[in-house]
C-alpha cells in the first residue's frame, strides 16, 4: 500500500528549466485544473497545449446569450458553447493543418437572411452540400452530418436560425443523439479532434444564474450581467445563485445542485487549481456555486491560486481587490459540507500591479491577512496593455506544480 507524505520546496519563478521539461514531452504534463468559461482563456488555452496535454476545464454551462440564448429556450439544455470554444482551443492545430473542421465549428449563419433560407443553409450541410462540410474529411465528416441530422429532426418551426453557431447546433444534436446526456459527445468530438486535454460542464442541470443587487433589485440571466449584450449593471451584485425559472414573476426561486462524481474525481487528481481571468460572477463565481466544489479543492492539498482581471470588469462594480477575493472565498466556503480553512480552499494570488489595472483600492496587507501568499509579478502584455500575457502568466502557474 502506498503512502502519503507532504513535501515542501522552493520555486523559482518563473522557473525556465522546468518550462523547457514540460514542453518538450507535454503529454506527461501536470494537470492544471481552471474554474472558468467565455473566451477569456481562448488564446490561453491555446498556448497551453504546447506544455500540457493534461490540462483540466470545468466550464460553466449558465450562459443566456447568443446561440446559446435559443438553444436553451428551444430545448430547455445546458449551454454548450463555452464547452466548444475550449474543446476547440485545446485541440492542437499544427502549422500547415486542415483547418476545415475548426472553420465549420466557427461559423455562423447570417444574422440578415429570412428564416427559409437559413433553413436551406442549414440543410446543405446536412446533407453534405454545402462546401464547409464537404471539406471536412471523414468519418468526422459522417459524424457531424449525423448529429446535424438529430438537430434537424428535433428543431420546431419557430427556431430562431439567425447568427445561429453551427458548433453549438452540431453539439446538440449529439446531445439529443446521446439521451440529453452531454459528456459522451464532449468525449467523442475529443478524440475526433485531437483535444490536448479535459474539458467537462461544472453541473448537467439546466439553471439560470440570478443576482440580488445592492439596491434590492434582482437581474436574472447571464447575458443580463456581462455588460456585452445590454447596459452594464446599475448597482452592484450583492449574491449571486442558480434558479430555474428564467422569468420570474418576483424574486427568483434559488436551486441547489451538486456536482457529479465525475467532476469531483477531475477536481481530486488535480495538482494545481486555478481560479483564473474572465467575467468574475458569470464565469468564474457561477462555476462554484454547485454545492461540493469548495468540498472537493478543500480536500485536495495542491496549490491554490487566483488570477484576477487585470483590466476593468463590469461585473466587478463597487469591489476592490480585496471584495474580489472574499466573495471568491465566501462562495467556495458555501459549497463546501464541512467548515474549511481559508489556506485549503485559497494560498496564492498572481498580480501585476505595476501596469495592471485592477480594481480599487488593492488592500494587499488585507488580502495577505488572509493568509494568502501575494505574487507580484511582471504579467501584462507589453504590446497590449493593461491585459495579461498568455506565456508570462503560464510561465508562473507551470513553474509551481
Amino acid at each position: 500500500m502506498s503512502e502519503r507524505i507532504k513535501v515542501y520546496h522552493t520555486v523559482a519563478l518563473p522557473d525556465p528549466v522546468r518550462l523547457a521539461r514540460y514542453e518538450r514531452s507535454p503529454e506527461l504534463g501536470p494537470r492544471l485544473l481552471f474554474f472558468s468559461g467565455g473566451t477569456a482563456l481562448k488564446e490561453f488555452s491555446r498556448r497551453l497545449v504546447r506544455y500540457t496535454h493534461n490540462s483540466i476545464h470545468i466550464i460553466t454551462p449558465f450562459d443566456s446569450g447568443g446561440s446559446s440564448a435559443e438553444l436553451r429556450r428551444a430545448f430547455n439544455m445546458i449551454a454548450v458553447g463555452d464547452v466548444r470554444n475550449r474543446l476547440m482551443a485545446l485541440s492542437e492545430r499544427l502549422p500547415g493543418a486542415d483547418s476545415a473542421i475548426f472553420d465549420l465549428f466557427a461559423y455562423r449563419l447570417p444574422k440578415d437572411e429570412p428564416q427559409e433560407e437559413l433553413h436551406k443553409r442549414l440543410l446543405a450541410l446536412r446533407d453534405g452540400r454545402d462546401p464547409r462540410i464537404a471539406a471536412v474529411d471523414d468519418p468526422m465528416r459522417k459524424l457531424i452530418r449525423n448529429h446535424l441530422r438529430f438537430f434537424t429532426e428535433c428543431m420546431k418551426d419557430d427556431f430562431d436560425l439567425r447568427g445561429a453557431s453551427i458548433g453549438n447546433l452540431i453539439l446538440a444534436g449529439g446531445y439529443f443523439n446521446y439521451g440529453r446526456h452531454i459528456d459522451p459527445v464532449i468525449y467523442l468530438f475529443s478524440k475526433l479532434v485531437d483535444v490536448k486535454g479535459t474539458v467537462r460542464p461544472v453541473s448537467s442541470a439546466n439553471l439560470h444564474l440570478a443576482a440580488e443587487m445592492e439596491d434590492g433589485s434582482y437581474v436574472v440571466g447571464q447575458h443580463m450581467l456581462t455588460g456585452k449584450e445590454t447596459a452594464p449593471i446599475a448597482s452592484p451584485i450583492k449574491r449571486m445563485f442558480l434558479t430555474r425559472d428564467m422569468h420570474p414573476e418576483g424574486a427568483p426561486e434559488p436551486s441547489e445542485v451538486h456536482i457529479r462524481q465525475k467532476v469531483s474525481d477531475l477536481i481530486s487528481k488535480a495538482e494545481i487549481i486555478c481560479y483564473p481571468i474572465g467575467s468574475f460572477y458569470t464565469s468564474l463565481i457561477a462555476n462554484l456555486l454547485p454545492k461540493g466544489v469548495g468540498e472537493c479543492v478543500s480536500r485536495n492539498e495542491c496549490p491554490k491560486i487566483y488570477i484576477p482581471n487585470s483590466a476593468p470588469d463590469p461585473e466587478q462594480k463597487g469591489m476592490s481587490l480585496s471584495g474580489c477575493v472574499r466573495v471568491l472565498l465566501d462562495t467556495l466556503s458555501r459549497s463546501c459540507e464541512h467548515e474549511c480553512a481559508r489556506d485549503q480552499l485559497l494560498n496564492f494570488m498572481l498580480v501585476d500591479t505595476k501596469r495592471g489595472q485592477y480594481p480599487m483600492p488593492l488592500d494587499l496587507a488585507k488580502i495577505q491577512r488572509f493568509g494568502i501568499e501575494v505574487i507580484d509579478a511582471d504579467l501584462v502584455d507589453d504590446e497590449n496593455p493593461p491585459y495579461l500575457d498568455s506565456n508570462k502568466v503560464l510561465a508562473h502557474l507551470l513553474s509551481i506544480v
